[in-house]
């Protein structure tokens, strides 16, 4: 039996890919940046802040002092926090809380592993902290996703090391990180969005701990 889950949190427990999305092209918008787009933005999930906004000021072709891009950064999140305030138990995704109820239940550890700075506070705001055993700490790991060391940081705050861990992601770079990492990866989305080598799911509520099992057992 595997003995922990590394979740991501946005398109995993909850969706503030919404939120992230509005704040970088609102943040875009402010520094005269056009083409932060639905399309441009995939390539910002599960990507931490400070490489998101290389990528956007790079899109832009704006090179800042190291100031500045600590004061957009800061822009940027503070616009973010503005808009979760309102997050709630209501806005977990469907059959995640069933999930984390079944791995406690079962002994299985449980991390998260999310390039979200905000994540304790979002976590708090839907009541699920609790559940989780740990939380690795973003600001605490050297690359961001797809580089494999917050699924690793997450894993060794378990006391863990990732080849017994499932890990759960909803994005490219999620994934990439969860297989570079040693752990089992699974989807949430499609084939073309995460590849064909990967056990997919087409939501949460399909990613069942029975379902878990199954993956681990066909290793």
């Amino acid at each position: 039996m595997f003995k922990a889950v590394l979740f991501d949190l946005d398109g995993v427990i909850t969706d503030t890919a919404e939120y992230h999305y509005k704040a970088w092209k609102l943040l875009a918008e402010e520094i005269g940046i056009v083409g932060v787009s639905r399309k441009f933005n995939e390539q910002l999930k599960g990507v931490s802040r400070e490489d998101s906004l290389q990528k956007i000021l790079d899109l832009g072709g704006k090179v800042v002092s190291p100031n500045e891009f600590a004061e957009l950064a800061n822009r940027k999140n503070n616009n973010y926090v503005k808009m979760i305030q309102d997050v709630s138990s209501s806005d977990i995704y469907p059959g995640i809380l069933k999930l984390l109820e079944d791995l406690k239940s079962n002994g299985i550890k449980i991390a998260l592993a999310s390039a979200s700075k905000n994540a304790p506070f979002l976590l708090k705001k839907m009541g699920l902290t609790g559940y989780f055993d740990a939380i690795a700490d973003p600001a605490e790991v050297k690359a961001s996703k797809p580089a494999p060391d917050i699924f690793i940081a997450a894993a060794h705050a378990l006391g863990l090391q990732p080849v017994d861990c499932i890990g759960i992601e909803d994005s490219y770079a999620g994934v990439k990180a969860i297989k570079a990492s040693g752990a089992t990866p699974v989807g949430i989305g499609r084939e073309e969005d995460l590849g064909a080598d990967v056990r997919l799911v087409p939501n949460t509520s399909y990613c069942t701990f029975d379902f878990l099992k199954k993956v681990w057992s066909k290793i």
